[in-house]
């Protein structure tokens, strides 16, 4: 399955780049006049839709805060970084639970692709903490480091890896044929929001010539 990750300045916009998209992942921390009923416009409309709001633009507790309005207002997915997990994120991680909202708890690394081991215990640490999927975006460096990352589908529970940059697109094309839930691609290129990132048209035919080989 293809999630488009869309990262657009204004709310308005948002609503414009969802059209026709049935799966789309939303980047809110690129949104320059966020308020929650922009944000209720955005995930009151119809479409699947993941919550996004990467640290560091604005206070935590204000991050926390308009994650929770996009819960509230109907987002079917809501992504939290490990390393926000806290005593404010388990209310976030709450109010998903309650309203049904499925919680991914997420691993960045711009740097490089941990070891097998590490990347398993926080793999256990994510799902003791209350994820219902799993997401691991690493720097890839090499093949090794995408075997590595494939390597951790070969588990029941549901779990996202992303190989960054150029070496791990081989990782966005293989995943989901061998168990994620789902990929990330670009509206178009040039639109990336993570580095390596594939745009939706050419992943989609990709995949297609590989069904059909």
């Amino acid at each position: 399955m293809l999630c488009v990750s869309l990262a657009e300045r204004s709310a308005a916009a948002v609503v414009k780049a969802l059209r026709g998209r049935p799966f789309a992942e939303i980047r809110l921390e690129a949104i320059e006049d966020l308020t929650e009923a922009g944000i209720r416009t955005i995930f009151s409309g119809p479409g699947r839709k993941i919550a996004t709001f990467r640290p560091g633009r604005v206070p935590e507790k204000a991050r926390l805060r308009l994650l929770r309005a996009a819960v509230r207002a109907g987002a079917e997915y809501v992504d939290l970084e490990m390393e926000s997990l806290g005593e404010e994120s388990r209310k976030l991680i709450r109010e998903a639970k309650r309203r049904r909202c499925r919680m991914i708890i997420s691993y960045h690394d711009a740097k490089g692709t941990p070891p097998r081991a590490a990347l398993e215990r926080l793999r256990s640490l994510a799902f003791a903490a209350g994820a219902d999927i799993f997401k691991i975006a690493c720097r890839s460096r090499n093949g090794r480091d995408n075997a590595r990352l494939l390597g951790l589908l070969d588990d029941p529970r549901p779990t996202i890896v992303v190989g960054m940059g150029p070496k791990g697109v081989i990782t966005r094309i293989a995943a989901p044929g061998l168990g994620a839930p789902f990929t990330y691609a670009s509206p178009a290129p040039g639109r990336q929001t993570a580095p390596g990132q594939i745009p939706a048209t050419v992943l989609s035919r990709v995949w297609k010539a590989i069904e059909h080989a």
